[in-house]
């Protein structure tokens, strides 16, 4: 095939491809032309006007936001999300112009699960606060707490919140589910509403969709104090403003936090040792992005085929 007839694939993740080439070299052994992210971080909204020029027709995506005015403005004939959430692609804009779009949704389960508990372990018993002090030469012990018999809400009981139950399951933490979709007869924990979660939970795990804030100065008041809240979803969750004032006041006793409204971070919560702040790490483990870049490519290849009868 000339390059000239090769389909044109902008790829968004500034990290795709970074651990194994396989999938990007598939790509190209199919007959496409692969764009790479020049940004090498999460593209914004102008900067996808321009790179959707050019005779682009399919997009491997990330987190970019993937509204109607990106879409009318592009030749998008396939979108293929890298990832499990959907919350940045207008879908239904999509469909109306014709535009099939994909997820990876069973690769990120076992990363990000594995990396909620020992993040929450972690902070439970200060082992960054000590790593720190040891590499500055200090003998500084911090006494912490078992993560055994605290009541964890998991928000989000999808396929990653099921997982990470059934992790804390071995810790013998008391495990509850929110998550509007599930009723208690149709799931292995107990199925409450946010409201008893914000009043009765020690642990606060975000594993849901959405952009717009879940919590705020009214969640973060009806909490106990010293609770611990871990975000692996969706920055926007949070009310950072908010957040910050529950840590000032100790309702919040520490945090893990893997995402942000804005990307790369360089906010107020940098200045909270109680806070682990990691750079929107959950998936990036060399077996999961393996999976879910292959199964990116795979679906975008499978789409250019639906659209053309193959």
């Amino acid at each position: 095939m000339k390059l000239k007839d090769r389909k044109k694939i902008l790829i968004g993740p500034s990290s795709f491809g970074d651990s194994d080439r396989t999938p990007l070299h598939y790509l190209v052994k199919s007959g496409y032309e692969v764009i790479d992210n020049p940004f090498k971080r999460r593209l914004k909204k102008h900067e996808l006007f321009d790179l959707l020029e050019e005779g682009v027709v399919g997009l491997i995506a990330g987190l970019e936001p993937l509204d109607k005015e990106v879409m009318q403005k592009s030749n998008l004939k396939v979108i293929s999300r890298c990832g499990s959430g959907m919350s940045n692609v207008d879908v239904d804009a999509a469909k109306g112009l014709g535009i099939q779009v994909y997820s990876t949704p069973d690769a990120p389960t076992t990363a990000v699960a594995e990396v909620t508990v020992g993040a929450l372990l972690s902070i439970l018993r200060f082992v960054p606060q000590m790593n720190q002090d040891m590499h500055q030469y200090k003998w500084n012990k911090h006494i912490g707490k078992q993560l055994q018999g605290k009541y964890v809400a998991i928000i989000g009981y999808g396929r990653i919140g099921q997982r990470v139950g059934q992790i804390l399951h071995a810790f013998n933490a008391e495990v509850a589910a929110v998550d509007p979709i599930l009723s208690g007869n149709k799931s292995n924990v107990p199925v409450i509403g946010f409201e008893e979660a914000l009043a009765r939970a020690d642990i606060f795990l975000l594993h849901c969709s959405g952009d717009s804030p879940l919590f705020g100065d009214r969640e973060f008041g009806l909490m106990k104090k010293g609770v611990y809240l871990i975000n692996a979803a969706r920055g926007g969750l949070v009310d950072e403003e908010a957040f910050v004032k529950a840590l000032d006041r100790g309702q919040i006793a520490g945090a893990w936090l893997d995402t942000f409204d804005q990307e790369p971070y360089s906010g107020p919560l940098c200045q909270y040792e109680q806070v682990l702040l990691t750079p929107h790490i959950g998936s990036y483990t060399v077996e999961c992005r393996r999976q879910m870049e292959l199964e990116a490519v795979n679906n975008l290849i499978k789409g250019f085929e639906e659209l053309e009868g193959v």
